[in-house]
């Protein structure tokens, strides 16, 4: 193993952004300024990230299951996974989603996540941009992703917050292709220092929708979207909206174990998974749908697609791989997943990602139940092929 394909460590010695904090906490004190709160609060949420995606567990998208008709399988020479929506055209319908920067130890595990995502082909999206604007120091460990991957498809992140002048710096700064404004408010009333309202959030969206200068993605953060927050959504503007369920990282959980009153953990798992998310928006029109949240291997990726996602990103468990196993085998994972999703859509006889969503699914258990209460056709997904 290499240098530059060794696991990385929490332990590097800490400059630039972040320093200040870790130097801090080593010596047993609390970092008390601003951008050391913020230091340590991006260094936490990796810490446990990682440490949630340690054994995949049970998932919604256990409730769908393709339909085999082995006749209609196709030939694996004719498929391509290229993917197209009313905005997003990419070679591929797996991205890395968007998770952390703004500090030393985060500006290493970007540097490694651009180069995966140079080597593979996969859009990848940064963490929360907000700090930089207040940290001119932090720069560096976000324009990593487009410094190093300088023909990739990058996405910048902003939270709802910020305004649009600052939404259009951090895409400028990153030279990005796309800006996602993440809304979470579960994490935030969970947050010892989070936000407490949100009743701006919709005008400003839309606000920076027309002055962003790319498409705009709204995602959540890991408690899903209903249908009627797309459909609002749609009518800011927005070109794509990421229903990021729950399943996968899970932040009200991480800010609960953040606290030091006891913690929130009742909320954890709070709200919809993706699998529910596209569900509940399948007869939305007029923006492209993303999901992630819960995304455990290729056939998740592949069922995503079928409920109607263009792409389906992925976060916490690639992280996972790249600080356990080291960049090179994230490059493998990342590889092999799309090898495997071209072999599924093979066997459901899908040429293309669009063909997917003429496959027929079996929705059963929880998620028919909520499907029932929502009013959504689960049956009509099991007999869209007339096979």
């Amino acid at each position: 193993m290499t240098a530059g394909d060794a696991p990385l460590s929490a332990q590097d010695q800490p400059v630039g952004p972040g320093a200040a904090a870790a130097a801090s906490e080593a010596a047993g004190t609390d970092p008390t300024t601003p951008a050391e709160q913020d230091a340590r609060r991006k260094d936490d949420h990796v810490r446990l990230a990682v440490a949630q995606h340690a054994e995949p567990g049970p998932s919604d998208f256990d409730h769908v299951r393709p339909m085999n008709h082995p006749l209609a399988a196709g030939d694996r020479s004719q498929v391509s996974l290229r993917t197209t929506g009313r905005v997003l055209d990419w070679t591929v319908p797996l991205y890395i989603n968007g998770m952390t920067g703004g500090t030393a130890h985060t500006a290493t595990i970007n540097r490694a996540l651009a180069l995966a995502a140079r080597e593979t082909g996969v859009p990848i999206g940064s963490g929360s941009t907000g700090i930089l604007h207040r940290e001119p120091a932090a720069i560096p460990s976000f324009r990593v992703l487009r410094d190093l991957n300088p023909d990739g498809f990058v996405l910048a992140n902003v939270n709802a917050n910020l305004t649009p002048a600052q939404a259009r710096r951090s895409v400028e700064i990153l030279g990005a292709d796309a800006l996602q404004v993440h809304v979470n408010p579960a994490q935030e009333i969970v947050m010892p220092e989070g936000d407490r309202d949100f009743t701006r959030w919709a005008d400003n969206i839309a606000a920076i929708v027309d002055g962003a200068g790319v498409p705009v993605v709204v995602k959540e953060v890991g408690a899903g979207m209903s249908r009627g927050t797309v459909e609002r959504l749609r009518d800011l503007g927005v070109a794509a909206v990421d229903v990021s369920g729950r399943g996968g990282t899970d932040f009200t959980a991480i800010e609960s174990a953040r606290r030091t009153d006891g913690g929130m953990d009742y909320l954890a798992s709070w709200g919809q998974s993706a699998v529910e998310g596209l569900l509940d928006a399948s007869s939305v029109d007029g923006v492209d749908l993303l999901a992630s949240g819960g995304v455990r291997n290729p056939l998740d990726v592949v069922r995503a697609l079928a409920l109607g996602a263009t792409a389906v990103g992925v976060a916490g468990g690639f992280l996972r791989t790249l600080l356990t196993d080291g960049e090179a085998a994230l490059v493998a994972r990342i590889e092999s997943w799309l090898t495997q999703v071209g072999d599924i859509m093979t066997l459901l006889g899908a040429r293309t990602v669009t063909d997917l969503r003429r496959v027929d699914l079996l929705v059963t258990g929880p998620v028919r139940e909520f499907c029932e209460l929502r009013g959504v056709d689960a049956a009509s997904f099991a007999r869209r092929s007339g096979l």
